[in-house]
């Protein structure tokens, strides 16, 4: 993006055509915002929209230079309409973002030279300008988007494991790796549905073909990594019993995990180089130590923690085998011996976008958390801008370039927004007081007007603080070129960037509001659909056997995705104000509830996907039909209908006690009679029916609190 912005301004100074260097500077920047991770064919379409909704708003807004009242409505409008594009998704959104800033800073700038056409033109020149640049771009390093993103995933995956790893510990916060945990695995579904986008439909052409089918196979191995750790929960007080009776596993395991994560990082810095793969050594010698320890346990300990400790170790095994697997992957290996994924197979787990222009009707009310965003933003840039008009302002666009940038359609992230916005606005004004009385040369605020700018805009997604220290920088340094009283300027960007971000909060707060307490009950359902879908497809796969087919799949990525969307839905309620909380503890048990129904699903998909099992009982077939009647129950409360308070005791309940106890006196008595196919045996029937209990004692749960919360 520098060299977008840059080079039209300076070979306009240099052959006398300012104006139109600016103009295409202007396109180039404010098509710059959907260029973010995808396909590039998505890439593309989002810079040409942009370009060509920049222009004709710069086109609009160059006739916008009237009294206040008359532009003010225009300007409502306008930025209402544009601020409803977002319905169409994220890239949808940037280039809303586009026409936002578009907009604002069509009152800042007034061409002398130009007509309106002529500078509206030439913005849109601009956005194709930066759209033949990022096309270079991608010609040259087509590797480089995907790269990047493979290594986050390495190291998210890596602190992923890591904080597992921490959680074996019982002496750790538990409830604080925890919350991290479901964080890092909201990250992860954001990093792994970009990966899927670029790697499954982004074309293939000679030589990058086998690279794409290289990755994706990758991608599938760190996907696998999170759902395996997911399906593998952890029963911490059994567990805590059996490691402060023996402490030393505490140990050994802890070791094994964080060379495991160790390993990742090491893979994520290493990239393409080869050489710099980490050896398996270390990690195999740590689970050897492992199996030394295990075999010399005593006789005497009970069935129930050998099981455990055993599952555990086979868990960390499935994991080292899938790290292995993307060493191998990366250390360019005999392409007869890969066996490649089949794209059109793949391509049915990417979620399309919906672009029908019916969705804008449909998302035409007060329902609608865009519509309210749109209709709040409009609003309040309109008192924005009159505010600026009536007072005596120096800048009052800075006021609407706040709005824009700080409101969200949550107010917790507007929050957010709103004291990053100010915190970094004081920084960057006060570094910059030093350096403009340091430096007196007009070339070097130039400079460094245009570097804090792209920094600014290179950050602005994963550090909002540091992006707004550095656009007042760049604002700053460049004012000071035009203007020798600096200080008036730091003033007035300071106090406009304080209105700014005082509006924005208070219209997010009282302007028809968006609170996730209205719509968390959705998210609910939606991940309860999902996880009994999947529950539908284990139950049948158990019984069928055979290929694992593709619906199966579908409905597993689904059930994650949508449980991802939950935690995330929760964890913006938990920004909001306390009054604004309603049922929090509840609505925690069930998001919590949810969560450990869908790792127990995972621990059952994963044990019947990879195991030889026995003929599917009867038993099995009543108790999975009476936890799908239980989620159907917890859907109707959710929506309203009728429900009942609570359960009482079913044929289910004495059902798996009659199992456990059967299942219970299989147990072994002493450790010599451990045979191997005994073993194996046993673990299916431990873990299929621990976990229809399991599964079955949950959705319970959450009836009842669906119901208790349908009663209030």
């Amino acid at each position: 993006m520098g060299i977008a912005v840059t080079l039209p301004i300076v070979l306009g100074i240099q052959l006398g055509y300012f104006e139109i260097g600016l103009a295409l500077c202007f396109g180039a920047f404010w098509s710059s915002p959907s260029d973010v991770s995808g396909s590039f064919q998505h890439k593309k379409t989002g810079i040409l929209i942009s370009a060509a909704l920049v222009m004709v708003v710069s086109f609009i807004g160059g006739y916008l230079h009237y009294e206040t009242w008359l532009s003010l409505p225009v300007l409502g409008i306008l930025a209402f309409g544009i601020a409803f594009i977002s319905v169409y998704g994220f890239r949808a959104s940037l280039i809303s973002f586009s026409g936002l800033l578009a907009l604002v800073l069509s009152f800042a700038h007034d061409s002398e030279e130009l007509k309106i056409y002529q500078y509206a033109l030439l913005i849109g020149v601009g956005g194709l300008w930066y759209l033949l640049l990022a096309k270079i771009w991608h010609r040259l390093n087509p590797k480089a988007e995907t790269e990047e993103l493979l290594s986050e995933t390495y190291v998210l995956t890596a602190e992923f494991i890591e904080t597992r790893g921490k959680l074996v510990d019982p002496h750790g916060d538990r409830e604080k790796l925890q919350s991290k945990l479901l964080k890092l695995q909201s990250e992860l579904t954001e990093n792994h549905a970009t990966l899927r986008e670029i790697l499954i439909l982004s074309k293939k052409t000679s030589g990058w073909s086998n690279y794409q089918d290289k990755r994706l196979l990758i991608f599938v191995q760190l996907v696998e990594m999170m759902e395996t750790a997911i399906a593998n929960p952890v029963n911490y007080s059994r567990m805590d019993k059996l490691f402060n009776a023996h402490p030393q596993y505490i140990r050994l395991f802890q070791n094994l995990i964080f060379k495991m994560s160790h390993q990742l990082h090491m893979i994520s810095e290493a990239g393409n180089d080869r050489k710099k793969l980490p050896k398996n050594d270390n990690l195999s010698q740590c689970f050897e130590d492992i199996r030394l320890e295990i075999a010399a346990l005593p006789e005497t300990l009970d069935y129930e923690e050998y099981l455990m400790i055993q599952n555990l170790l086979e868990y960390q095994e499935k994991q080292f085998k899938k790290i292995k697997r993307i060493k191998w992957l990366l250390d360019e290996p005999n392409l007869g011996e890969v066996d490649f994924i089949d794209r059109k197979v793949a391509k049915r787990f990417v979620a399309p976008q919906e672009y029908d222009p019916k969705l804008l009707v449909r998302n035409f009310s007060f329902k609608s958390t865009i519509f309210r965003h749109s209709l709040r933003l409009a609003v309040t840039v309109m008192i924005g801008y009159a505010l600026g008009s009536v007072f005596p302002l120096q800048n009052p666009y800075w006021i609407l370039l706040t709005i824009i940038v700080i409101m969200r359609p949550n107010y917790g992230l507007t929050k957010s927004r709103a004291k990053d916005r100010i915190i970094g606005t004081l920084i960057g004004g006060a570094i910059a007081v030093g350096m403009v009385y340091l430096i007196q040369n007009p070339y070097v605020y130039g400079a460094l007007g245009v570097v804090s700018l792209v920094i600014a805009f290179s950050m602005v997604q994963k550090n909002y603080k540091a992006s707004a220290t550095f656009v007042t920088l760049s604002v700053i340094f460049i004012y000071a070129i035009l203007q020798p009283d600096v200080l008036t300027v730091i003033k007035f960007r300071i106090l406009d960037t304080l209105v700014g971000a005082g509006l924005s909060y208070v219209a997010m707060r009282w302007l028809w509001p968006t609170w996730e307490f209205v719509d968390i009950n959705k998210s609910i359902e939606k991940s309860v659909k999902a996880n009994k879908d999947f529950l539908h497809k284990i139950s049948s796969y158990y019984q069928q056997k055979g290929n694992i087919p593709t619906v199966y799949n579908i409905a597993r990525k689904h059930a994650f995705l949508e449980t991802s969307n939950l935690n995330a839905a929760f964890q913006r309620m938990a920004q909001e104000p306390k009054s604004k909380q309603h049922d929090m503890d509840i609505n925690y048990e069930l998001v919590v509830l949810n969560h450990n129904f869908l790792a127990s699903l995972a621990s059952l998909s994963a044990y019947i996907q990879h195991h030889k099992t026995t003929e599917a009982s009867e038993r099995f077939k009543m108790v999975t039909k009476n936890i799908a009647e239980n989620l159907d129950k917890v859907l109707q409360c959710l929506n309203d209908k009728n429900c009942d308070s609570a359960l009482d005791a079913s044929e289910s309940d004495l059902l798996f006690e009659e199992q456990m106890l059967t299942s219970n006196s299989l147990a072994f008595k002493k450790l010599e009679t451990r045979g191997k196919q005994n073993l194996r045996n046993l673990q299916e029937a431990h873990l299929v029916w621990e976990q229809l209990q399991w599964l079955f004692s949950l959705s319970n749960k959450m009836l009842k609190l669906a119901a208790s919360v349908k009663q209030k």
